[in-house]
């Protein structure tokens, strides 16, 4: 099946348990199916846990939720060794941490000891404990959560974590027709939408994303897309709008992201529109605003909206 098929297959299964957030849905796929992970930002109720288990299931890949609170230790989402008195051993307790999708709710309520657990395995696959490293299970996908409103008792990430995020994936409110389509599904009462994703029919097995990651690794890249990406990055870093621009890690999120949304669109080759769709994603949480632009009322994505009409679109 073309992978075009596989993603056509994979909205139209997800559309029975969530309504809208199309966009939102497509960029998880895309980090899941790249090797990166996101991070999602929204009000509460907009649907941010069901989308991340909703592509646990559809993919078959086990699913698990940690609730980050300020009380949280490292050794609640990695895990530690416990020494048992009838052996006289240690054992390795697995946290939350070992898993295929990992649902980080709230990532920023944790303070940055705990937060810094999930560094090693978003980067390399892998956490230590004691001294000792154990890897991760393939594929793995890191969706944390963030509300963009309530930051009193929250503790911001650093610049360096939030690279480690392929994506920053804004989940707004649906329009008004979405909307009422999310009350009619509860008029009648039933399984909550939770319960229903669960019962999904699944479209892929774990070994199948990472079929599908190695197939992604071959879709062309031509130099000019490699310029072009290039130069979009350096472009953001003499903005005038921003303090900060986007990191090299930036350009290789776009450009692995770029390969599976080609994947996606039935080519087998990246053009500049993979590009243009994939920046604001990869940049929104790695540039940052200068103060005067911030009271001009500039938002990161229009900053980043201005650096690319800056750069020209290879033909």
């Amino acid at each position: 099946m073309l992978v075009q098929e596989i993603t056509n297959h994979l909205r139209a299964e997800a559309a029975k348990v969530l309504v809208g957030q199309e966009e939102p849905f497509t960029h998880i796929l895309i980090a899941l199916f790249s090797g990166g992970h996101v991070l999602l930002e929204g009000v509460p109720g907009t649907a941010k846990t069901l989308m991340a288990k909703t592509i646990a299931m559809l993919t078959q890949t086990e699913f698990k939720r940690v609730q980050f609170t300020p009380d949280l230790m490292p050794s609640d989402v990695i895990g530690t060794q416990v020494f048992e008195m009838g052996t006289g051993q240690f054992h390795l307790r697995r946290g939350p941490v070992f898993t295929n999708v990992l649902l980080g709710d709230e990532i920023n309520r944790a303070p940055a000891k705990t937060q810094s657990a999930l560094l090693e395995a978003m980067e390399e696959g892998q956490v230590t404990i004691e001294g000792q490293s154990f890897p991760l299970p393939i594929p793995f996908l890191v969706a944390a959560t963030q509300n963009p409103l309530e930051y009193e008792g929250t503790y911001p990430l650093p610049e360096a974590q939030l690279d480690r995020f392929q994506f920053k994936v804004i989940i707004d409110y649906r329009n008004s027709t979405e909307e009422e389509e999310v009350l009619r599904r509860h008029r009648g009462g039933g399984p909550n939408p939770h319960q229903l994703a669960e019962q999904l029919a699944p479209v892929l097995s774990a070994d199948e994303v990472v079929a599908l990651r190695r197939i992604a690794d071959g879709v062309r890249v031509d130099d000019a897309i490699i310029a072009y990406l290039t130069a979009i990055a350096r472009a953001s870093r003499r903005s005038l709008d921003l303090s900060l621009g986007a990191s090299p890690r930036a350009s290789v999120a776009v450009l692995r992201g770029a390969q599976v949304r080609a994947l996606m669109e039935g080519r087998d080759f990246v053009i500049p529109d993979d590009v243009k769709a994939l920046v604001p994603p990869a940049y929104r949480h790695r540039i940052i605003l200068k103060p005067e632009a911030e009271i001009q009322g500039v938002t990161p994505d229009e900053a980043v909206v201005r650096v690319l009409a800056e750069v020209p679109v290879p033909r």
